[in-house]
């Protein structure tokens, strides 16, 4: 039996861009927008079937 984890996010910086990373191993594009970064990972989030209640 196969149990499906949960998304995590975070955000992590490498030199001056910040990524989305998830738990699931996506991770979004480069930005120099700290704020950006988050908004991919919450869309990541949003848009990703399975783990609803």
């Amino acid at each position: 039996m196969h149990a499906q984890a949960s998304h995590h996010t975070t955000t992590t910086e490498r030199g001056s861009f910040a990524l989305a990373r998830c738990s699931c191993g996506w991770t979004g594009p480069a930005r120099r927008s700290r704020d950006r970064a988050r908004t991919d990972a919450a869309d990541h989030l949003r848009t990703t079937p399975g783990d609803e209640i």
